[in-house]
């Protein structure tokens, strides 16, 4: 029993730090994506052979399958509540025919709860819209498409007041 329970807390130590890995390796410098897969291979060897001691088969899969379950589950929930609020800028430009279409636009996006602004430039109109969230991101992305618009997504900040 004490085997079957050792084998289950390096599965799941295992998991988050190879998951952790992967996200290190691509968000991180050098030095701390180096320093993770050290840590991540080194454990990962230990796991490689608790994988031949005497512990049944479908046991080792069934705890593997569930660390790999719960591991990645429990790091992707803490990197989404460490990520930063962001303000997402949308530049939206339309072709206009007269000031009625600006106003039709700018009432779309009102209604949305989409802040925004915009200029004139000949006949066209370019709005520049702020999303704090993926909803209103998503909202905006389809107004624009269903008023034949094109837009351009830029990240404003990473951090709110």
């Amino acid at each position: 029993m004490k085997l079957l329970i050792l084998f289950i807390v390096l599965n799941v130590a295992n998991v988050i730090i190879q998951t952790i890995k992967s996200i290190a390796t691509i968000r991180c410098g050098k030095l701390v994506a180096a320093l993770v897969n050290a840590i991540a291979y080194g454990l990962y060897t230990v796991v490689i052979i608790y994988m031949v001691c005497e512990i049944p088969l479908w046991q080792k899969v069934a705890v593997v399958a569930l660390a790999n379950l719960i591991g990645v589950y429990v790091v992707k929930l803490i990197e989404q509540k460490m990520e930063k609020t962001k303000l997402w800028k949308i530049e939206a430009n339309f072709a206009i025919k007269n000031k009625s279409d600006i106003i039709k636009i700018k009432k779309t996006f009102n209604i949305n709860n989409i802040s925004c602004n915009y200029i004139v430039v000949g006949s066209n109109v370019i709005f520049n819209l702020y999303c704090y969230t993926k909803k209103e991101t998503d909202i905006a992305r389809d107004i624009i498409k269903n008023l034949n618009g094109k837009s351009f997504v830029t990240e404003a900040r990473t951090k709110l007041f």
